[in-house]
C-alpha cells in the first residue's frame, strides 16, 4: 500500500488516485533567470523518483512541471543585461534542461510556460473576482483571504500568526483590505511586459500562474501536487486558495521535499554558499549526487558537501564494480529475486523510503557478489537482477555505460580479450604490452578468478 505524507494534513495517507490505475502530478519548476542551482537539483530529483516509482509500480502517470518565465527578477535581470525578457528566460530555461539532463530527469509529460496560459489565468481571476473572492484596485487584482474559510491550513498557521510571520514577504500596499492579500493580476509600469486583460493592461501574479497550467494539463482534483518546502507559504498556500475560491477542488494530496544545507547552513546567496549545479557537476559524476540525494529522506533537510558526496561516490563505484564483474560472469537470464523487489517495495511505499529501498539494493549487491563466489549463478543472477532492476527504477544507470563520452567500448573489450588469451598463452610480454596501451587509454583492469573486468580511472 503506497501512502505519502500529505503536508496538508501532516498525516500519511494512502495514494487514492483519482483515476483507478493513473496518476497525475505537478511540481512547480523554476522562476528562469539564472542558473540553476543545488537546491533546484534536489527538489526536482525527488519528484523525478516519485515518478519514476509510480511508473515502475505500474500507474500510468501524466506529469507537468512549469517554467515561471516573466517575473520581477527576470524583468530586472533583462533591463540589467539590455536584454528581453523572453530572451533572458529562453536561455535560462535551455541551461536549466541540460543541466536536468545531465542528472538523468525525466522529461515532465508537459513543461508548460507562464506567458503561454495568460487567457487561462485571466478566466481564474474572472471567475474569482464575480465570486466576491477577489477586488479590483488601481495597482491590479487581489485575493481577498478573510473571504475564505481555513485560509492558512498549508501553512498551519491562523490569519493572525501568518500577519505576524509574514513579514517581507507580504507586498506592501496601502489599497489592499488585508495586509495577507495577494497580486493575482499586477497593473502595468513602464518598461514591464503587458497583457491587456478586464482590468486594464498588466501582468500576472505569480501564484495564479500554477493553478491555470495544473487546472488545464490535469484537471481538477488531480492527485499530487509539491515542491520544495519554501513554497507551502505563501506560493502553495496561495494556489489552494485560488482553486478553492473558484468552488474547484485542487490537489489531493500535497508532497514537499526538504531543503539544500551546504557545509551545515541553508543554501543561500546571502550566506556566500550559493553553488550552481553545473559546478558541482563539473567536478563530481552526476550520478553521486542522485545517490546522495537518495541516501536521504526527501522530506528532511540534506548536506551537500565534500565528504558527503566522496562517500557517495565511493557507494557508486562499489555499485559500478559490481556491475563490471556480472556483466562478465556469464550469469543466466532470470527473474529478479522477489525477496529484494518486496524489500524495496515496502521501503518504497511507505513515503518514498529511499534509503531503506537502497539497503535492499546494496544487500543484494553483496549476496551476489558472495554467491558468484560460490559459484551459485543462479542466485547471482536473480540478486544481480533485482540489483539492476531498482537502481534502474530509482533513475541510477551503473556501469561505464552510464557514463557519457566513453569511446568506442568494443575496441577496449577486444584489447582486454587480447591479453586475457595472451596470458593464456605465457605470452606475458605481450600480455604487459596491451596492459600498458590500456593505461595510458585511462583503463584500469580487475583481475580475478572469474575472468578480467575493467573500468576508467
Amino acid at each position: 500500500m503506497l501512502r505519502f505524507t500529505d503536508s496538508l494534513t501532516g498525516q500519511k495517507t494512502e495514494f487514492t488516485p483519482r483515476d483507478p490505475g493513473k496518476a497525475s502530478v505537478y511540481w512547480c519548476g523554476p522562476t528562469v533567470y539564472d542558473a540553476p542551482h543545488l537546491g533546484h537539483a534536489r527538489s526536482t530529483l525527488a519528484f523525478d523518483v516519485l515518478v519514476r516509482y509510480l511508473k515502475w509500480s505500474g500507474y500510468d502517470v501524466t506529469s507537468a512541471s512549469n517554467i515561471t518565465d516573466i517575473d520581477d527578477k527576470i524583468i530586472n535581470r533583462a533591463a540589467a543585461e539590455g536584454t528581453t525578457e523572453p530572451e533572458l528566460a529562453q536561455r535560462f530555461e535551455e541551461v536549466f534542461v541540460s543541466e536536468m539532463d545531465r542528472l538523468n530527469i525525466l522529461h515532465p509529460d508537459h513543461r508548460p510556460r507562464a506567458t503561454e496560459y495568460i487567457d487561462q489565468m485571466i478566466a481564474v481571476i474572472s471567475d474569482l473576482v464575480s465570486r466576491d473572492m477577489a477586488y479590483a484596485t488601481d495597482s491590479g487584482v487581489y485575493y481577498a483571504i478573510n473571504n475564505l474559510d481555513g485560509y492558512g491550513a498549508l501553512a498551519k498557521q491562523d490569519l493572525e500568526q501568518l500577519r505576524e510571520n509574514a513579514g517581507a514577504r507580504v507586498e506592501v500596499d496601502n489599497d489592499k483590505n488585508d495586509p495577507l492579500d495577494f497580486a493575482l493580476w499586477k497593473a502595468a509600469k513602464e518598461g514591464e511586459p503587458t497583457w491587456d486583460s478586464p482590468w486594464g493592461p498588466g501582468r500576472p501574479g505569480w501564484h495564479i500562474e500554477c493553478v491555470a497550467m495544473a487546472l488545464d494539463l490535469l484537471g481538477e482534483d488531480f492527485d499530487i501536487h509539491g515542491g520544495g518546502d519554501d513554497l507551502m507559504f505563501p506560493h502553495h498556500e496561495n494556489e489552494r486558495a485560488e482553486c478553492l475560491g473558484c468552488g474547484r477542488p485542487f490537489a489531493r494530496t500535497w508532497v514537499h521535499n526538504g531543503m539544500v544545507q551546504v557545509g551545515s547552513e541553508k543554501m543561500s546567496k546571502s550566506l556566500g554558499n550559493f553553488q550552481t549545479l553545473a559546478e558541482l557537476l563539473d567536478n563530481w559524476d552526476p550520478r553521486a549526487l542522485r545517490l546522495l540525494v537518495l541516501q536521504t529522506h526527501y522530506r528532511k533537510t540534506m548536506e551537500i558537501t565534500e565528504v558527503t558526496l566522496t562517500t557517495a561516490a565511493a557507494a557508486l563505484d562499489r555499485l559500478d564494480a559490481f556491475t563490471r564483474r556480472m556483466e562478465t560472469a556469464d550469469l543466466p537470464d532470470l527473474p529478479s529475486d522477489p525477496t529484494i523487489v518486496e524489500r524495496f517495495r515496502s521501503a518504497m511505499d511507505e513515503d518514498l523510503g529511499t534509503a531503506g529501498a537502497l539497503a535492499a539494493i546494496f544487500d543484494a549487491v553483496r549476496d551476489a557478489n558472495r554467491a558468484l563466489d560460490a559459484e551459485d549463478h543462479d542466485s547471482a543472477a536473480a540478486l544481480t537482477a533485482a540489483a539492476l532492476e531498482l537502481t534502474s527504477a530509482l533513475g541510477l544507470e551503473l556501469g561505464d555505460q552510464a557514463r557519457p563520452d566513453q569511446g568506442d567500448r568494443a575496441e577496449i573489450d577486444a584489447l582486454v580479450a587480447a591479453r586475457s588469451a595472451a596470458k593464456e598463452a605465457k605470452d606475458y610480454d605481450l600480455a604487459d604490452q596491451i596492459r600498458k596501451e590500456l593505461t595510458g587509454l585511462g583503463i584500469v583492469l580487475e583481475d580475478s578468478t572469474t575472468g578480467t573486468t575493467w573500468h576508467r580511472s
